[in-house]
């Protein structure tokens, strides 16, 4: 919360100097000196700016211009500002999907989660597709190798043996030095167990319909658990 003390005893002067049918006129005036004490999470209750009126001159009102913080934009950037690509290597620009609750997920196709998860997945999207529940599933072969195959032998595999219907892209990096810049975004805006490091496949990123992360789950938790969460938030 931001507060303004302001003490009558001290005054700090300020003169302008008007252009006016008499050159050189000036007026000056006081206004108390202000000290502000600021909470980092509400500081940007400053961006609309603020005013304040002169004890000696009533008609005089000082207003500052709108306060802009750095750490605000980076703040508020969400999912929405991407663009992927898909697995037929197509740009995607996640804008797509304001308004959407999305579930992200890295996927593999030879893991011993791949057929539990994809399986429920597919029943999750098919029965929330049309409330405004989209998945966007990232293929990764950093764990364990479990998903060597070519963009579309990963499209087949899913789409095929799972009836996978929801969004399959590119095959990305979601550690190291490569890391998709999609992924880098999640994992700073919820950084898990283990800090920032995605730990298996499978693992999954719950994002509101304003682009913003709510909640990550580790490989283990499936997506049948997660569906109490993907109802509050299209329920919102």
């Amino acid at each position: 919360m931001v507060s303004m003390a302001t003490s009558s005893s001290s005054y700090t002067p300020f003169s302008t100097v008007f252009n006016s049918s008499r050159p050189n006129s000036s007026s000056t005036f006081l206004i108390p000196s202000m000290k502000f004490s600021t909470g980092v999470s509400n500081f940007a209750n400053l961006s609309n700016g603020f005013s304040l009126k002169s004890p000696i001159n009533p008609g005089f009102v000082f207003k500052s211009r709108p306060f802009t913080v750095q750490s605000r934009a980076a703040a508020e950037k969400t999912v929405h500002d991407f663009t992927v690509k898909d697995i037929d290597g197509k740009d995607v620009a996640l804008n797509k999907f304001k308004g959407k609750v999305m579930l992200i997920v890295n996927v593999a196709s030879r893991c011993g989660l791949t057929s539990s998860n994809y399986s429920e997945l597919s029943h999750l999207y098919e029965k929330y597709k049309s409330q405004g529940f989209e998945i966007l599933a990232f293929p990764c072969n950093q764990f364990g190798g479990q998903e060597p195959g070519s963009n579309p032998e990963i499209k087949q595999f899913a789409c095929t043996r799972f009836k996978a219907e929801f969004p399959i892209f590119d095959k990305v990096d979601v550690n190291g030095p490569s890391t998709a810049p999609i992924y880098d975004f999640l994992k700073s805006n919820a950084g898990g167990f283990l800090g920032g490091l995605i730990k298996w496949n499978f693992e999954k990123f719950l994002i509101d319909k304003k682009g913003k992360v709510v909640e990550r789950y580790p490989p283990t938790t499936s997506p049948f658990q997660i569906e109490k969460d993907i109802q509050k938030l299209l329920a919102a």
